[in-house]
């Protein structure tokens, strides 16, 4: 093989080495920006969840509520058929 020869072979290789790291940059910035992406949604989907516990606590603090007011009418008419 003569030096000319492998001149270029070394240029054959250094330019699919070169195209293999462009495609390479191009796959990790698309990558950096699905990953900035997911943690978008991820936060705002910590923050659903978040107001989502916030109004589930709520509602099972009015369910306890209406339940102690449906003994306490329930006892009041125990008490009233009980008289009657």
């Amino acid at each position: 093989m003569t030096i000319d020869e492998r001149l270029e072979r070394l240029t054959d290789r250094h330019e699919a080495l070169a195209q293999s790291v462009e495609m390479l940059r191009d796959t990790v910035h698309e990558t950096s920006a699905n990953i900035a992406e997911v943690s978008a949604n991820v936060a705002q989907t910590d923050r659903t969840v978040a107001a989502l516990s916030g109004l589930i606590e709520k509602t099972l603090d009015a369910v306890g509520i209406l339940a102690e007011s449906v003994k306490s009418h329930e006892r009041r008419l125990e008490l009233i058929e009980g008289n009657a």
